[in-house]
């Protein structure tokens, strides 16, 4: 395997890496993955601590959504592949202003 941290494992999938001119390809970003979110007040968040819980509005098992720069680009499921964990691409974003089918 090899070092970097994107794996495509779909024979289908083809790098968009062809699609991004190439003094662009080395550009990092901010990638943010998003299991849940909630509503706490000031003095609840003060009052947080080791094994504190925060129940999420999102369900178990509910995707991840994956932001890039702030802006969700896709959503997954988490998985676990040799002891690391990992998120597998369940659905990708339409480009904006397109919409989806």
């Amino acid at each position: 395997m090899s070092s970097s941290p994107i794996s495509l494992s779909s024979s289908s999938a083809e790098a968009p890496a062809a699609a991004v001119p190439a003094f662009l390809g080395d550009v990092e970003c901010a990638v943010d993955f998003l299991v849940g979110t909630a509503r706490i007040s000031v003095r609840e968040c003060l009052a947080l601590e080791a094994g504190s819980v925060v129940k999420l509005r999102q369900s178990a098992g509910a995707d991840v959504e994956i932001r890039v720069q702030g802006v969700t680009l896709a959503r997954g499921e988490v998985a676990i592949i040799d002891e690391l964990t990992a998120l597998r691409i369940s659905s990708i974003a339409p480009a904006p202003g397109v919409e989806e089918p």
